[in-house]
């Protein structure tokens, strides 16, 4: 419950309620405290029984936990019935974004042309600025949608 207070934050939360409460008055306050959070308790699981109970013995594996909604996704993705782990070992991201990116651009995926790979500089970097391509003289400028 208290998995993020530190030591400091903890001293203090200490001396607050000393100078609070007073040094008489805390031993009372705290079993109040935790005499409420039983009973806080003790009336949650009441309640979790009983909706258990209601539900009846087709829910007897009912959690409550898997009503988060990350919970409940983790352990469906867990579950190896669906073969979801074939299906995410053999995706490979970068080769579907590749094919889509050759797909926008009219290229067949097959056969790379040299001007639908980027030239490789001798650091192994890739250049990405634009080339002019030699035209044919009877060959129009392609149509460049950004620059209108």
């Amino acid at each position: 419950m208290f998995n993020d207070i530190g030591p400091l934050e903890l001293v203090t939360i200490i001396v607050l309620a000393v100078l609070v409460f007073g040094p008489d008055k805390l031993p009372k306050m705290i079993q109040d405290v935790t005499r409420t959070i039983r009973k806080i308790r003790d009336f949650s699981e009441s309640a979790k029984a009983d909706i258990r109970e209601e539900l009846g013995p087709e829910f007897k594996d009912f959690e409550f936990e898997d009503l988060n909604p990350k919970t409940f996704i983790r352990k469906q993705l867990d579950n190896d019935e669906l073969g979801l782990k074939e299906i995410r070992n053999g995706f490979d991201l970068k080769k579907e974004m590749a094919e889509v990116t050759d797909a926008v651009h009219g290229r067949d995926a097959d056969a790379p042309s040299s001007s639908s790979t980027p030239a490789v500089s001798a650091g192994g970097t890739v250049d990405m600025t634009k080339k002019r391509e030699k035209l044919a003289p009877d060959e129009r400028p392609p149509f460049d949608a950004d620059a209108t």
